[in-house]
This record gives C-alpha cells, sequence and structure tokens, in this order.
C-alpha cells in the first residue's frame, strides 16, 4: 500500500499534510538501505520540512522521533547528522541583529564587566580612589576579563596599581 505511492512522490512532496512525510520518510528508508550518506540526506531534508510545513513544535517533535526511529544511521553519520542539524536549529532561531542593537549588546556587556570588576575589587582590597574607578572604566571588554582573572591574585591595593 505504502509502495503505492512510490509513483505519487511529487504528490507527496507538494502536499503539507504531515502524514506525507511519513510515507516519504518510509519510502526513503526502503531506498536508501544500502546507501547510509543517502540516507543522512534524506533524513536531514525530511526533518527540515517538518519546520517548513510550519507544524506546531509537539509535532515536529512526535514525527521528529518517527523519522529518527525509521532512517537509523551508522553511528559516526548519525554523528554528522546532529551536527548538521544544530547548526541548521541555530541558523532558524537566529535573528538578524542591527547594528545598533549590537552596539548596546557590547555597551551592556562591557558596563556589566566594569560593575562587576569594580565590586571584586573593592571586596579585595577595599575602597577605590576615585582615579582608579576612572581608570577601570576605561578598559576595553579584554582587559576587564584580564584584570578580573588577575585580582583573584590581590591581596592589596598596591598589587593592583602594579
Amino acid at each position: 500500500m505504502l509502495l503505492d505511492y512510490q509513483n505519487r512522490w511529487t504528490e507527496l512532496e507538494a502536499s503539507n499534510n504531515p502524514f506525507a512525510t511519513v510515507v516519504m520518510a518510509h519510502l526513503k528508508t526502503q531506498q536508501t538501505n544500502k546507501k547510509p550518506g543517502e540516507r543522512k540526506a534524506w533524513k536531514f531534508s525530511l526533518i527540515r520540512r517538518l519546520y517548513e510545513l510550519g507544524l506546531q513544535e509537539k509535532d515536529i517533535r512526535n514525527l521528529y522521533r518517527f523519522i529518527d526511529w525509521v532512517m537509523i544511521l551508522p553511528k559516526a553519520l548519525e554523528a554528522e547528522f546532529w551536527q548538521e542539524f544544530k547548526q541548521f536549529e541555530q541558523e532558524r532561531t537566529m535573528s538578524y541583529i542591527t547594528t545598533g542593537e549590537r552596539i548596546g549588546y557590547e555597551r551592556g556587556k562591557q558596563e556589566q564587566g566594569q560593575t562587576l570588576v569594580l565590586r571584586l575589587l573593592q571586596k579585595r582590597v577595599g575602597e577605590l580612589p576615585q582615579e582608579v574607578r576612572g581608570h577601570i572604566q576605561t578598559l576595553s571588554l579584554e582587559q576587564l576579563e584580564a584584570l578580573g582573572e588577575a585580582l583573584l591574585d590581590f591581596t592589596t591595593l598596591e598589587d593592583l596599581l602594579n
């Protein structure tokens, strides 16, 4: 019965019925019996199709489980598949960030770094002179990170100044 769909592949591809993807997975599993590389490509393609159909997350998960169960891959190819799939999901969730948003994000990280380093230094060596505080606020994020690591060895204000 499922083999009848072999000649109706175009119809299956055009369908937005999730069951069409189930049938496609079954057919491609049979066709790629001795072709693991091809099976991996089809497995990825069929799972990507679930996202493109705009299905609900729980439906994607359930259909994914079925495809994963039917289209078994050798361990090495399975690892490759997971890497590619992880990258696909990351690309799907990445939205375009404007330059302004990026600058704001970086500035926020810088300010958080300054605040944290200042608090840790104050706890480690006591009250900091305004001149030292001002200097710390001019440091780049990389310099703040280096100072944050170095302050673990500080015991006095002189250690900081050195």
